[in-house]
């Protein structure tokens, strides 16, 4: 009788296992499309987690510059005729933006490449000359530059060559004199002829390592102001000592 019991529990557990390593059904499969993945601890494909160094979509783009140049007020183009060579010649681009052509009147190229230039002049042309070829070469033009002023060691005016950022224009004048109030250093940057945008930079911050994606580009007209500390500013009006120093703040 112990030995039909004891096959008999055998048995039962033998088909609960069966049982339950058993493939779902279809109509399980179904139910579960249906329901969605089950619910329990997200997985994160470690390939793709974001490293510290990827910062969030709110952070600004960074900025695109134009390979190309574009023409300004007082540059000088020289202009070449292979066919018709009478009408080679060079011009210079009027503070208006407009360059005055020989036998084609003004046209208006400041904010142009030379290559869209062409296009410009050729249409000119196109009034007393049939299919005009003809190309433009920049001769000369305004060298970009930025200038810092304020509590630099030499302040001035320099020519912009490539990319440069704050720091790198404050280190082209010489670097923070001891009166510097580096942590609000100002950015004036012309907007249009009516507007300028000012900006504090906090270059004391960027220097020692922190928020270096803020050591913002330097652009063309640009403005740095350093100014004062405080302790430089009230410095004259604190009293000598009698060992002839100042007092120590």
């Amino acid at each position: 009788m112990g030995d039909r019991n004891t096959w008999a529990t055998f048995t039962a557990i033998l088909v609960l296992a069966i049982l339950t390593c058993a493939p779902p059904s279809p109509a399980q499969v179904n139910a579960m499309a249906a329901n969605g993945p089950p619910v329990g601890p997200a997985r994160v494909n470690l390939q793709e987690r974001p490293s510290g160094n990827i910062h969030d979509s709110d952070d600004p783009v960074l900025q695109q510059r134009n390979a190309r140049y574009l023409l300004c007020a007082s540059d000088a183009i020289t202009l070449t005729f292979p066919l018709t060579p009478e009408f080679n010649q060079t011009v210079n681009i009027q503070p208006d933006g407009f360059a005055s052509l020989a036998g084609a009147g003004d046209v208006h190229l400041e904010g142009l490449t030379t290559q869209e230039s062409v296009i410009v002049v050729q249409a000119a042309y196109s009034k007393i000359l049939h299919d005009p070829l003809l190309t433009i070469e920049l001769k000369d033009f305004n060298k970009p530059y930025f200038t810092v002023g304020g509590q630099v060691t030499k302040p001035g005016k320099f020519d912009l060559r490539g990319y440069t950022t704050a720091t790198e224009a404050v280190a082209m004048a010489g670097g923070f004199n001891e009166s510097a109030k580096h942590s609000q250093v100002l950015l004036f940057r012309r907007v249009n002829n009516n507007w300028l945008q000012v900006q504090t930079l906090d270059l004391k911050h960027i220097l020692q390592g922190h928020d270096v994606r803020e050591d913002v580009e330097i652009r063309p007209g640009d403005m740095l102001f350093v100014p004062q500390n405080l302790i430089s500013k009230i410095q004259k009006y604190i009293p000598k000592s009698s060992f002839g120093g100042y007092y120590s703040y």
